[in-house]
């Protein structure tokens, strides 16, 4: 007589299907997070046999004594403070005349995705070179209507702006595409309503699509905002692997870089990196519990 063997149980066979998964993401995520935060503790340790000989708080002293620290701490929250809304407000009114064209509106989609597409490194050359104040395709057009030259790259009151400008355009497409998504979303009654008791497109905009659409906007400004704090491979590139003129450029990731690959001070750049995680979990915390208590 055949015997038939019992079904393996679902949960023990979906796990053997992650555990390679778990496991690679477990050495190279989740371990490096764990001993970068208990690094940020050493105070005095041998980094090529990892002996650690004293602990403390001397590194996270340090870092919030260093005013290079609150130099990256000021620039990297100008840069969230306009790029995030900046660029979920624009992408929310191309979205919305996107969604109106019949006939161009997969090409438009292209057009936009097509810089977040695109190896960030390979945009900031290419931003690079269009600012460059001696040949640059900016001042190049600002010479025909007889504009003098402007020091992009040089000037340090320019930094921030040109940051913010490119972080808005590049991620402009992905913000598009998740917007238009949502917009599909919307019934289409109740425009058809609101056009019957008389309300007009502007009214329809601010009563039925901003609050339907509260949901992905706060997923994208969420983010946006994580994102937006780890800024680093753009001003890497664009001003030549220096955090812009008179540091004008120092982010947090960049002060990170430079104390662990510059200086060589990897205790001091994971207090600091903890220091990060902390400032972005709270500010995520915070945006939870506005948006949780906005829907109820």
């Amino acid at each position: 007589m055949k015997k038939y063997s019992r079904p393996i149980n679902t949960e023990l066979r979906a796990m053997a299907y992650l555990l390679p998964a778990l496991v690679i993401i477990g050495i190279f995520q989740f371990y490096p997070i764990f001993k970068s935060f208990a690094m940020g503790f050493y105070t005095k340790f041998d980094y090529l046999t990892d002996r650690v000989y004293e602990t403390g708080l001397g590194n996270f002293k340090y870092v919030f004594s260093d005013p290079d620290f609150y130099l990256a701490m000021k620039n990297t929250c100008i840069f969230v403070f306009f790029a995030v809304p900046l660029g979920i407000l624009i992408a929310l009114i191309l979205a919305v005349l996107i969604d109106r064209q019949r006939h161009l509106k997969s090409f438009f989609q292209s057009v936009y995705f097509l810089p977040f597409i695109t190896s960030t490194v390979s945009v900031s050359i290419v931003w690079s070179w269009m600012l460059n104040k001696d040949f640059g395709l900016v001042n190049a057009l600002l010479k025909l209507f007889g504009i003098p030259k402007v020091a992009w790259l040089t000037d340090p009151n320019m930094t921030l702006p040109i940051l913010i400008a490119f972080s808005v355009w590049k991620g402009l497409g992905y913000k598009i595409i998740l917007i238009l998504a949502a917009l599909q979303g919307i019934d289409t009654q109740y425009y058809a309503a609101a056009r019957i008791d008389g309300a007009k497109a502007w009214k329809q905009f601010l009563h039925i699509t901003i609050p339907l659409l509260k949901p992905c906007l706060t997923f994208l400004y969420i983010t946006s905002s994580i994102g937006a704090f780890k800024i680093f491979d753009e001003v890497y590139i664009m001003y030549a692997q220096q955090p812009g003129p008179l540091k004008s450029g120092l982010t947090i990731v960049y002060y990170i870089f430079n104390k662990f690959y510059r200086h060589w001070e990897f205790a001091i750049a994971a207090a600091a990196a903890f220091v990060l995680f902390l400032i972005i979990l709270l500010l995520t915390v915070i945006q939870f519990i506005i948006a949780d208590k906005k829907e109820r």
